[in-house]
């Protein structure tokens, strides 16, 4: 494992990753909610988020399969610029119709990034830098309790429980971990926020990743060590989050 001190720097901002199908932005309304929470946290004093329902659904409109990235950092005027752009992503990535299987490196950051999602990745880039392209960074905490993946949320199964890192300040809280949560109840499972440690991530059935373009990913390897793999849970999540994101008007936003 390795370790880094160094905090993000909040005058860059923060931005959230969008799943854009068939020309729609899904999950909008949350994603612009937590955006909006953000920046009143971290600037008190300055302005509103700008209006930005339009100019997302302008920019998703081309996209037929894809993301866009929604960034918003201060301007010295106290006001906020933002900026919203295409995910440089393979169609084949986004939401595939099985959850694909990764390996992930096991990196440690005191204190975890927060609740907010960074613009300034440094310090995510430099913890995880000796992870490489092949495997997806698990990020946990001095104490061993695992907090998140570098670009999702963490679960582990256990029978028909799922047990993912409690939202306590140190993990981003994410929209496709809210929504896997509540399909999860929806197919018959409990869901509990809790530590996980190392050792409990050997012994689960299933580990998985949620996140707002891949939807879910099975969990392989951590340091290249097998994990079990062996039950449903994933497939069900996953299945249930693509059903759930193909209704594109579930969370349209008013315009103003």
């Amino acid at each position: 494992m390795s370790s880094a001190r160094r905090r993000p720097d909040r005058q860059r901002g923060v931005f959230e990753t969008l799943l854009v199908l068939d020309g729609e932005p899904v999950e909008l309304g949350a994603h612009l909610t937590r955006l909006s929470a953000s920046l009143e946290a971290l600037f008190p004093h300055r302005g509103r988020l700008p209006a930005l329902v339009e100019e997302v659904e302008a920019a998703a409109a081309g996209i037929a399969r894809g993301g866009l990235r929604v960034t918003v950092a201060p301007e010295r005027d106290d006001a906020f610029a933002a900026a919203v752009e295409p995910v440089e992503i393979d169609p084949e990535q986004v939401l595939p119709a099985t959850p694909p299987a990764v390996a992930t490196r096991a990196v440690v950051l005191p204190g975890g990034l927060g609740g907010h999602k960074w613009a300034d990745r440094a310090l995510l880039d430099e913890t995880g830098a000796g992870v490489g392209a092949d495997a997806v960074p698990l990020i946990f905490d001095w104490d061993g309790r695992l907090l998140e993946a570098s670009r999702a949320n963490a679960f582990a199964a256990f029978g028909r429980t799922l047990v993912t890192p409690p939202s306590d300040g140190r993990i981003l809280p994410g929209i496709a971990r809210a929504r896997a949560m509540e399909v999860a109840v929806d197919a018959g499972f409990e869901v509990r926020e809790a530590a996980l440690l190392r050792e409990d991530l050997a012994r689960a059935d299933e580990v998985f990743l949620t996140g707002s373009l891949r939807g879910v990913e099975r969990v392989r390897t951590l340091d290249g060590v097998a994990l079990r793999g062996v039950g449903e849970a994933s497939s069900r999540v996953h299945e249930a989050l693509r059903r759930t994101w193909a209704s594109v008007g579930l969370d349209r936003v008013p315009r103003r």
